[in-house]
């Protein structure tokens, strides 16, 4: 007969058998989460919403001859999902709020009032205004009260938008709704692009959302909370314009798209579902000097771009966010969205189509922004989420003083997850990513620029001539969570030449470094 196992062989059996059967366990049970982790809708909508086109906002010319756009910040309920009411904000309405059209060399005069029931700000995000009309977190207002800004509309022309910029609450009152487009036009650009509003050039402000089980939106939808920390509030449902599952019927030949990520987090990889390609014409802060051809254009959180695509009669096409990827790792691009899919939005053309004037092999004269030889170079290392260069926003604290009109060199390391960089009140040029030259999409004129993990981005930044010795502008990491915790910081432009004396009354060591940046203030 054979030998039976002696107790300690049995007992090491039995270990070996259990740690199996755990290991089995644990190994279906991360498969099934990684697999779960996942979200897409692709294949799911039925398109039954007609988009919503925001209204333009008609300015009224006061005596002084500017014009005066009223803003009302207020609550209200919209239907987004068949038979449920959501609690909401908007501008002038329930949900988002009017398109604002400017033209360069407007004296330009907004009243916003605060009918929320929280203290607020509106923010112009990628206007050049002076800092203390910039609608960051030093510009609140209180319930009940109005703030009216006045500025000189000065810059090529492009689409901006705006939002919230409280410290600390940038994240939810953006969820909830207040945003809205700004269209600016400059006299300066070549003829030809579709610019019927509405019809053949349309805003698209694209969000993902959660939604409770009573439609409610949910402000922790993004699992545990370590995880909503560190990747931010991610939906798994889209609204384009506030409209959910939604189609646009095509009238034109040839259609201008003024694409938005207007979302918290999400990064989107925007491309139609029959890969056609199509021309683009405009980043955030400006047209291009010609047209680039693309079939696919990544736009992390405040990203903008302005494409052009053809039609034929009756075509039936999807736009899409394809998986930006890019977030890091194997693991890192599940946890972070960068696996996710969606449908955006449905085109469908009309059997007789409007003529389309060609599009201009040159669009714009605006200069490329060229650093100097002996340009100031500043480093921003982006820490966790809510550091740079070692430390949190502290709102009485400035990080950096810049001379009026200058032209700098900053670079943007990103040693941890996934983050973005926004500067206001600038226009800046990508001059490499990792020492390499950057793809064409991101040539033209921004005012935001995604960092992968373990990546840095050099770019040359254009600063504005509105002097202001002390309210100071932003400079941040675009996903709202990650603002929210601290990543953000504050500099002030000042006359040249006082830079210095500025920084040292500051107790900002080396206002003025042409070598390393200012790492660590």
């Amino acid at each position: 007969m054979p030998k039976r196992p002696g107790p300690l062989r049995r007992i090491v059996l039995w270990t070996v058998s259990v740690v199996a059967v755990l290991a089995l366990v644990l190994t279906g049970t991360g498969i099934w989460v990684y697999s779960a982790l996942r979200v897409t809708n692709v294949g799911e909508l039925s398109f039954t919403n007609e988009l919503h086109v925001p209204p333009e906002l008609e300015p009224v010319i006061d005596e002084d001859g500017r014009k005066r756009f009223d803003l009302t910040m207020q609550e209200g309920t919209s239907e987004f999902l068949p038979g449920q009411e959501t609690a909401t904000w908007g501008v002038n309405g329930a949900y988002l709020g009017p398109t604002m059209r400017l033209e360069r060399g407007d004296d330009v005069a907004m009243n916003v009032t605060n009918d929320l029931p929280e203290t607020s700000t509106l923010h112009w995000h990628g206007m050049r205004v002076p800092a203390a009309m910039d609608g960051g977190p030093h510009q609140q207002i209180e319930p009940g009260q109005a703030w009216s800004p006045e500025w000189t509309v000065d810059q090529p022309a492009a689409s901006l938008w705006y939002h919230p910029h409280l410290h600390g609450a940038t994240a939810e009152h953006v969820y909830r709704g207040v945003a809205g487009m700004i269209i600016v036009e400059d006299d300066d650009v070549t003829e030809g692009l579709p610019n019927d509003y509405g019809v053949d050039d349309l805003p698209l402000l694209v969000q993902d959302r959660s939604f409770r089980s009573d439609g409610e939106l949910d402000l922790n939808a993004t699992g545990p909370l370590w995880m909503q920390a560190t990747y931010g509030l991610m939906g798994d449902q889209i609204l384009v314009n506030g409209t959910h599952d939604p189609y646009f019927e095509v009238e034109s030949e040839r259609v201008r798209l003024r694409v938005l990520n207007g979302s918290n987090t999400r990064s989107m990889n925007f491309g139609f579902d029959d890969d056609r390609a199509f021309q683009l014409v405009g980043t955030d802060t400006g047209l291009l000097p010609a047209p680039v051809e693309l079939d696919r254009i990544r736009l992390s959180p405040g990203e903008r771009a302005e494409i052009v695509v053809d039609f034929d009669p009756g075509d039936d096409v999807v736009l899409r966010s394809y998986a930006p990827k890019q977030a890091g790792s194997f693991a890192e691009d599940r946890l972070a969205g960068a696996d996710d899919e969606f449908d955006i939005l449905r085109l469908t053309a009309a059997g007789e189509l409007t003529p389309g004037e060609p599009i201009p092999a040159e669009l714009a004269t605006t200069p490329e922004i060229t650093p100097p030889e002996d340009a100031t170079e500043r480093v921003f290392t982006l820490g966790g989420t809510a550091h740079i260069n070692g430390a949190s926003m502290d709102m009485s604290r400035i990080d950096e003083v810049v001379p009026a009109g200058a032209t700098e060199i900053w670079t943007i390391e990103n040693p941890s997850v996934v983050h973005n960089f926004h500067i206001h009140d600038v226009a800046f040029r990508v001059l490499d990513i990792d020492g390499v030259e950057p793809p064409p999409e991101l040539t033209g004129r921004k005012d935001t620029v995604y960092v992968a993990p373990n990546t840095s981005v050099r770019i040359a930044v254009e600063f504005g001539e509105h002097v202001d010795p002390e309210a100071p502008y932003m400079y941040h990491c675009h996903l709202l969570e990650h603002e929210d915790q601290g990543m953000m910081g504050q500099f002030l432009v000042v006359e040249p030449g006082t830079e210095d004396e500025v920084a040292r009354d500051l107790g900002i060591d080396g206002g003025h470094d042409h070598a390393g940046g200012h790492g660590g203030h």
